[in-house]
């Protein structure tokens, strides 16, 4: 089995997030229970290099993680990427929980046939042990994930371009979990309650909702603050990265607000709602108790406050560095106004210390 979930030695490991436009770069370190960030950095991708999570473009890919790796100044070679949620399939079977790793991994390949509608030659699977059945002590939850093949050895090539050596190949979904531990914290009632978390990117909004820190339900909708940068581009006559530039910058016309960027906010505030209405549709779930937006869109100032006084729910941002220490050679305001974004970096980086 190749490394998918990666359960592997504790080592430091890079957080890589490869999204629709750049690529983001994290280190952790730890001391204690005191998390800092080392290195960060962000670089954006060449236009199209990612298309809805498929990697295009593997040479201009590597490239750019290539700059990102020597921009942050890390001495890391180890790294851990993931795959979307959508190309991963999951489910939860039970085991004898007196088998160890290997017995597990010989029974899991005997009868994967079962759960994976792919022959197995064409895919990657790893498994992880969730605890024990309720009820039934001697028998254990397993988490069973199997990803196509070239979606696992596409994001292990572009590591390798840049020089750096795949250890984990991890799910966005399971990455956002893991950073969600650090910002549970943040919010009323913790881990224990059910949180929706929206994480708006550039071109695809990723909806995981998250039950006593675990996630019950993930689902991604074709929607982002690309709109926004197209929509700028258009009634200003810019380029997109003029376009991009200037809807981070400031300095557009005083009708941006009125009648650019309020429609925007209201379209991203329809799109949680209808995110909400499809999880509460296909579940028992009809509320959850906190709406935590994440993604390069979340930064967009008043966002979070129209989206609760809309859909009714508590909201803020989310931000797992609220409690780091921050390395001297990291732009501290740089991490704080993109750390939103940095969910699944984080996730990710947090790999080093499994």
């Amino acid at each position: 089995m190749l490394p998918f979930l990666g359960k592997k030695a504790s080592t430091a490991k890079l957080g890589i997030d490869i999204s629709s436009t750049s690529v983001k770069l994290l280190e952790l370190s730890r001391s204690g229970n005191r998390y800092k960030v080392e290195a960060y950095s962000v670089e954006p991708l060449p236009a199209n290099a990612v298309v809805e999570k498929n990697i295009t473009d593997v040479e201009g890919v590597g490239d750019a993680i290539a700059k990102v790796l020597a921009r942050s100044k890390s001495g890391v070679k180890n790294a851990a990427v993931a795959v979307a949620g959508s190309a991963v399939i999951t489910k939860t079977i039970e085991m004898d929980a007196a088998l160890n790793d290997d017995e597990m991994e010989s029974q899991i390949k005997v009868e994967a046939d079962q759960y994976i509608p792919y022959p197995l030659d064409e895919v990657s699977i790893d498994f992880e042990v969730q605890g024990e059945v309720d009820n039934a002590p001697e028998r254990v939850e397993v988490l069973l994930a199997a990803c196509r093949n070239e979606n696992v050895e596409l994001r292990s090539d572009v590591l390798e371009i840049a020089g750096l050596v795949p250890k984990v190949v991890d799910v966005e979904a399971y990455a956002i979990e893991r950073a969600f531990g650090l910002v549970a914290d943040q919010i009323e009632g913790g881990e224990d309650q059910t949180v929706a978390i929206v994480d708006i990117g550039s071109t695809m909004t990723t909806l995981s909702v998250l039950h006593d820190g675990r996630t019950i339900y993930t689902r991604e909708q074709l929607f982002g603050g690309k709109q926004l940068t197209e929509e700028i581009q258009r009634r200003y006559g810019l380029s997109f990265e003029e376009a991009g530039l200037a809807k981070k910058q400031g300095g557009l016309p005083d009708d941006y607000e009125p009648e650019v960027l309020e429609p925007f906010k209201e379209a991203v505030v329809q799109q949680v709602a209808r995110s909400l209405q499809f999880f509460f549709s296909s579940s028992q779930y009809n509320d959850v108790d906190h709406i935590l937006i994440a993604g390069g869109t979340a930064s967009i100032s008043g966002l979070a406050e129209l989206v609760q006084d809309k859909v009714g729910t508590s909201t803020t941002v989310a931000n797992p560095f609220v409690d780091m220490a921050i390395s001297p050679k990291v732009n501290a305001s740089i991490l704080s106004n993109d750390a939103p974004a940095l969910m699944i970096a984080c996730g990710l980086a947090l790999r080093s210390f499994d």
